[in-house]
């Protein structure tokens, strides 16, 4: 009798391990939010060879997809415009209901500590307002996804998080410009929006793309890349593959980055870098050229030391959006703090974020997404006359002088000037330079913008030399 229920036991045992089972991904689960009006991807592992079968509730539609050899499935739902709760039935010999599935926006943050950065704040350094953007976070439309951090020498297939309605709890240990980036594109829209952060502090832009990539690109500058030391969250391509490659093919609209801080020290290669990323996530999803926006760094004092440093990074940031098609760059220089490398205003900055996408990507009309571009120069004796794009109604100071400007002469000695704003111009001129030949604005890595056009949006730092 011993010996049959032994017998019995080992079957059992047997029969549940080779029971075909069906998993999903973190990302795949109750509360998550699915892009509207695609062809969305869903994916996962089975241990078994059975077909899978997987039910939408808003169509009643039925899906059927054989697993691979190697257990990895994946299928394309046809999804409608935006709405819901939807649930999705997901069956082989085991059953997986996913409830509270919304169709909607989906986004992903992603970048270094000013994008990290919650809306509770760090230790010491705050968020302005958190408190009262905190008690009006209740939203059952608006969906959050946290992944935890996580690098890797080899790419992952899935991540530890969970999606999150926002509320107090929730969106205080979320992205502080994630998430108010999102609140405002699902206050604007009026669709579900769901946004998936993937962030680390002190991370440089080379970990966030493929290393293989970050070799060809490099060749041997990557022996003396100051950006990366050997922390495993700065090691080229550890962080893509632990905390980007888990997501690709999770339908998304687009992306925000906010990330350069680490990349200060060789910013000679960030533009080539940041199109490196941009081109391999975009190629790695499959799903075309979907937008992304990006936060010019904010100003701060870096010491000494830091030359121009940090404007010469800010000069390759805004590069990127003449160079990569369907960008955008967030402009912050006057949104700094001169001794804190996290500015307490990240509503701002998400504000900036959310004009990109409402006006670029969903075609709002009314709203103004770029500050005045630099656009020419024109030298009368010792007089400087720069004009400016984007400033249909020209530009304004809000009644402040503008102390920003510097000009050079041919001995390339830089002095402070005056300036006044005449409609889409500036007229500049210095006592101490009588034939200028190049002028500055807010080139510098403490600054505080003064220029605007008048819709509000602030002037980029830039620079007619190339000394």
């Amino acid at each position: 009798m011993k010996l049959l229920k032994s017998i019995l036991f080992v079957w059992l045992a047997w029969a549940f391990s080779a029971r075909a089972e069906v998993k999903l991904p973190a990302l795949f689960a109750d509360g998550m939010v699915l892009q509207q009006k695609t062809a969305a991807k869903i994916w996962g592992f089975s241990s078994g060879k059975k077909s899978i079968r997987i039910k939408t509730s808003w169509d009643n539609k039925t899906y059927k997809v054989k697993p691979q050899v190697n257990g990895e499935w994946q299928a394309l739902l046809a999804t409608p415009g935006a709405g819901g709760p939807y649930s999705i039935d997901i069956e082989q010999e085991n059953k997986i209901v996913l409830n509270n599935v919304l169709i909607g926006e989906v986004w992903v943050c992603s970048g270094q500590s000013n994008m990290d950065m919650p809306m509770k704040g760090y230790g010491g350094s705050p968020i302005v307002g958190s408190m009262d953007i905190l008690l009006d976070a209740p939203n059952p439309n608006l969906r959050l996804f946290h992944l935890e951090k996580i690098f890797s020498t080899t790419p992952k297939n899935d991540v530890k998080g969970t999606w999150a309605e926002a509320d107090a709890g929730s969106a205080s240990s979320f992205s502080a410009v994630g998430y108010q980036f999102a609140s405002f594109l699902q206050k604007h829209l009026g669709v579900p929006v769901g946004i998936i952060q993937t962030t680390w502090g002190g991370s440089p832009i080379e970990a966030w793309t493929d290393k293989t990539v970050i070799e060809n690109l490099l060749g041997d500058r990557l022996a003396t890349d100051k950006a990366i030391t050997k922390a495993h969250y700065q090691i080229p391509g550890n962080l893509y593959n632990g905390m980007v490659k888990p997501l690709v093919g999770y339908n998304i609209a687009g992306v925000i980055w906010y990330q350069g801080e680490q990349n200060r020290h060789n910013n000679q290669d960030y533009l080539a870098l940041q199109m490196a990323m941009v081109k391999l996530w975009r190629k790695e999803w499959g799903i075309g050229e979907w937008p992304f926006y990006g936060v010019q760094l904010a100003p701060m004092y870096y010491g000494k030391e830091s030359g121009l440093s940090v404007p010469l990074l800010r000069e390759a940031q805004l590069k990127l959006t003449d160079t990569l098609v369907n960008s955008g760059m967030a402009i912050s220089i006057d949104a700094g703090e001169e001794h804190n490398i996290h500015p307490a205003n990240k509503t701002i900055v998400a504000k900036r974020l959310a004009y990109l996408a409402l006006a670029k990507t969903y075609h709002k009309q009314g709203i103004a997404f770029s500050g005045p571009r630099y656009q020419s120069m024109q030298i009368k004796h010792d007089t400087v006359v720069v004009k400016f794009s984007e400033t249909p109604l020209g530009m304004t100071s809000y009644g402040k002088k503008l102390t920003q400007f510097e000009v050079a002469g041919r001995d390339k000695v830089f002095h402070q000037a005056l300036a006044r704003i005449k409609d889409d111009k500036v007229i500049i001129i210095s006592a101490e330079v009588s034939q200028p030949v190049a002028v500055r604005y807010a080139f510098k890595d403490w600054c505080v913008g003064e220029l605007y056009n008048v819709e509000g949006l602030p002037a980029s730092p830039f620079r007619t030399d190339n000394w």
